[in-house]
């Protein structure tokens, strides 16, 4: 198991018994690998199973284990964004830590941002919302919107600031998996919150 993944709190749901070794195997191939070059084979010997027979009897087949993940990740951020709501009333400060947590996650649990922003999964998932319609990045959208009312954000479409924000956020963390980029991610954080935050701020905030 791979134990950056495992002490992440995006994934703190995935436990070690065989469905989900299965799982933590799945999201490594995928990520190093990509989807259609991953088989049911690279997948069982990389949880250490003998049959793939194994996972056809918990998941049915590849596209069962990628639905499970993309659930299981969007869950939990779900969940880690409503923390971070809680934590502040301001929008500056809720972004702030959504940029923290992703930036986190780059260094301690890459394969997870890999799935998250450099796999296709509309390729493989083609029935599931694209990422800015997922109940989670719903919720980003109603932080940007909040603080476009509070003054803290320049008034512009909500969706047009949340594209603009994360496009600098996420081409930086995709820079950072891809080696084309070559320290931490938490290197790079400061310099990117601030050019992302200038982009969408009604005044140019330092932090």
């Amino acid at each position: 198991m791979d134990q950056d993944i495992d002490n992440t709190q995006i994934a703190a749901d995935i436990q070690a018994d065989t469905p989900n070794e299965i799982l933590l195997a799945a999201l490594k191939l995928f990520a190093e690998k990509g989807y259609f070059n991953t088989s049911l084979g690279d997948i069982a010997k990389a949880a250490d199973i003998k049959a793939t027979s194994t996972i056809y009897q918990h998941f049915g087949d590849k596209q069962a284990i990628a639905l499970k993940l993309y659930e299981s990740i969007f869950d939990n951020l779900n969940v880690s964004i409503d923390e971070i709501r809680r934590k502040s009333q301001k929008s500056s400060e809720q972004l702030h830590g959504i940029v923290d947590l992703f930036f986190k996650l780059t260094d301690d649990a890459p394969y997870i941002m890999q799935f998250l922003l450099v796999l296709n999964t509309s390729e493989f998932l083609p029935k599931q919302n694209p990422i800015l319609e997922t109940p989670a990045f719903a919720k980003v959208v109603k932080i940007i919107q909040s603080g476009i009312r509070a003054g803290e954000i320049r008034n512009i479409d909500p969706i047009l600031a949340t594209t603009y924000f994360f496009g600098i956020i996420n081409n930086t963390l995709r820079m950072v998996l891809n080696g084309e980029l070559d320290k931490k991610a938490e290197v790079y954080q400061p310099q990117t919150w601030l050019a992302a935050w200038n982009l969408i701020a009604k005044k140019s905030t330092c932090f």
